[in-house]
């Protein structure tokens, strides 16, 4: 397994509110978490901490200890999803410059061939498989609302004024629901995880291209090519490559 990970600041924002995890590959628990914080002035930068340090602690803490059936783990995922989002939620209602705080959230659990996924907001995972990458997240997001109700195209959701707007993120309300789900993780897959900052400068199939194109280090090729296209928010890119498991 080859792990590739990096975050980048982008071009047009002063601090990077943008946090992660990834395991190293000698580690026992492959995990890997990123958000993508929002709120004020330091408010998006403290609630993409505190999420990704509370999801790692919890499902650290708890793995070993737990069942390794599929619904096990799965619970394990949404718990700590929810776990960060409580933590999230109290953090943010001890200053008042940290009260609209908040920040989307997904989790990657790799144990035994599968992948064990929670998402809450607009973050993405990517598989690519046989020369196929496809999206396994879907957009907790306004924008995404109108295009599922058939309102308008996919193309239109890139450029629509409110396509940033999330209806569900982590740490703005005592509970919060993730989407979990468990895909196949076989040899030669690749899953990509990544905030918007690469999505809303890259299309889908622009982010494959780059990956095909830039075998040894994608990670850096996609983040500079985000910056080219102009860069406005920071940019974050996991790269777990099961090819020669």
């Amino acid at each position: 397994m080859r792990i590739l990970a990096k975050s980048d600041i982008g071009k047009a924002r002063d601090m990077n509110q943008d946090n992660f995890y990834a395991a190293q590959e000698t580690d026992k628990i492959k995990l890997f978490i990123l958000a993508d914080g929002m709120g004020g002035y330091k408010g998006g930068e403290i609630a993409s901490s505190v999420a990704v340090y509370s999801a790692q602690n919890y499902i650290c803490n708890n793995f070993e200890e737990i069942a390794k059936d599929k619904e096990t783990i799965l619970k394990l995922i949404t718990d700590s999803i929810e776990y960060a989002n409580l933590m999230v939620y109290e953090r943010s209602k001890e200053t008042e410059e940290l009260k609209d705080m908040g920040t989307t959230l997904d989790v990657c659990l790799i144990y035994n061939n599968k992948a064990f996924i929670g998402h809450v907001g607009d973050s993405r995972v990517y598989r690519i498989r046989k020369k196929i990458m496809r999206r396994l997240t879907t957009d907790h997001s306004y924008v995404q609302g109108l295009v599922k109700d058939g309102k308008i195209t996919k193309e239109e959701a890139q450029t629509h004024p409110k396509k940033n707007m999330l209806v569900k993120a982590v740490g703005c309300n005592s509970l919060v629901e993730p989407d979990v789900m468990c895909k196949g993780f076989l040899e030669d897959d690749i899953i990509l995880m990544c905030s918007d900052g690469l999505t809303n400068m890259l299309k889908d199939e622009e982010i494959y291209k780059i990956l095909l194109e830039n075998p040894e280090n994608p990670v850096a090729a996609l983040i500079n090519s985000a910056n080219r296209e102009g860069g406005i928010d920071n940019i974050t890119t996991i790269i777990i490559d099961a090819t020669g498991d």
